[in-house]
């Protein structure tokens, strides 16, 4: 099945000072026991410590806790505290199969998302490999 992306040039790249995505309420950010150990090294504290204070389980999967506002939990002055070991969900975002699904969806997404329409051009390719990453 062709999607509207494999007619369409995409664009996307992160502005700097953004963080609308990590802004977005009445979400979830799901994580995997690996990553919940890596951010927990990086943050120099336990992986039990981490689960306790940064995580909940939501449908049986792990995923953190809101911060402030609902936006996520490591979410300060505008930057991402965990950025070089930020989950997949976030790594990937605003490429989300639910972003993807139709060009209205995906307009819709880029008035919350100032980096879609700048930067490179992506590839059809290049975005059906990222949804095919499990989140």
């Amino acid at each position: 099945m062709k999607h509207f992306y494999h007619q369409s040039k995409i664009k996307f790249q992160c502005q700097p000072d953004c963080a609308n995505c990590c802004k977005l309420s009445n979400g979830f950010v799901f994580l995997t026991d690996a990553e919940a150990s890596d951010i927990a090294e990086n943050l120099g504290i336990s992986e039990n410590e981490f689960l306790q204070y940064f995580t909940r389980i939501v449908n049986e999967q792990l995923c953190l806790v809101d911060g402030e506002n609902e936006h996520c939990v490591f979410l300060e002055d505008h930057k991402c505290n965990i950025y070089e070991v930020r989950p997949l969900q976030c790594r990937t975002y605003p490429f989300w199969p639910e972003n993807l699904k139709s060009k209205s969806r995906w307009e819709l997404t880029k008035e919350e998302c100032p980096g879609i329409g700048k930067g490179r051009i992506y590839s059809a390719k290049e975005i059906d490999k990222i949804l095919e990453k499990e989140f």
